[in-house]
């Protein structure tokens, strides 16, 4: 499916910046929520002009910047566009934050007659943040949840046990609120909130059983001789589990399984 961005509900367009890759999808999401003349940009991504100049075109009046998370392809920009505009960013990162406010789950941020719910979703990052909008029926997930394939869980920042129950809180939110609209941080807008949930929740427990069931075959080819691969572990298991999956993907993977087993290891404590 090729995804270019474009405009959704009646507040929110989606600017793709041009920095796609395989970690990245068709690339960054930038969204922009408007309310009248002004507007609320949400993780102004990477430091790139075009880019930025094509988020002003679409922001005009520009009040604010709000970021879903630290990492470069959503904030690296963030501090530059906010300057131009003469507005701050917030973010649950201080050193991400432009400005004296942070932001956290509970806040509720305004543009216009806009609103913004801050829902704190930790997991991917231990920063990650998702926005509701209940007048769209919708939620930027950045990248807690993707458009396309799913999420990396990156250990030591990322936690898979908080990561699932993120996921359990944005499914109780989307259920409780009607939330029908998943607006993500990379890929196409989800127009079935509770599906991809399911989804996104089977998938990480379906991983963590396939983790258990290569750590019984590594420590049965140990039985039968074959020496346990103890620093490697991760790199072992993610050539068990991951066996069909793209080897240009592994290091990725690798980041998840040790999150995966740092997991395990916390629940047998």
């Amino acid at each position: 499916m090729t995804w270019a961005g474009g405009t959704f509900g009646s507040s929110a367009t989606c600017v793709l910046a041009p920095n796609a890759n395989f970690m990245t999808l068709d690339g960054t999401n930038t969204w922009v929520l408007s309310s009248g003349s002004q507007s609320m940009v949400i993780d102004p991504g990477p430091a790139i002009e075009s880019h930025l100049e094509a988020i002003s075109a679409v922001g005009g009046d520009v009040v604010g910047v709000l970021l879903t998370h630290h990492h470069a392809d959503h904030s690296e920009a963030a501090r530059t566009f906010a300057e131009r505009h003469g507005c701050g960013v917030r973010a649950l990162d201080p050193a991400c934050r432009l400005g004296s406010e942070g932001l956290a789950g509970g806040d509720v941020v305004t543009v216009g007659e806009l609103e913004v719910h801050v829902l704190a979703t930790p997991g991917h990052t231990a920063d990650s943040l998702s926005f509701v909008v209940p007048s769209e029926s919708a939620v930027l997930t950045g990248d807690t949840v993707l458009g396309r394939g799913t999420t990396v869980v990156a250990h030591p920042d990322g936690s898979l046990g908080a990561y699932l129950d993120s996921l359990d809180r944005l499914h109780a939110l989307c259920s409780a609120q009607g939330i029908t609209s998943i607006w993500p941080g990379h890929g196409p807008v989800i127009d079935d909130a509770l599906g991809a949930l399911d989804h996104y929740i089977a998938h990480r427990r379906t991983r963590l059983d396939q983790v258990r069931d290569a750590l019984r075959t590594l420590h049965a080819r140990a039985r039968d001789g074959e020496p346990f691969p103890h620093e490697d572990l991760p790199r072992a298991i993610v050539e068990i589990v991951y066996a069909d999956v793209d080897p240009v993907l592994w290091g990725a993977a690798e980041l998840s399984v040790r999150a995966q087993l740092a997991h395990l290891t916390d629940a047998r404590a």
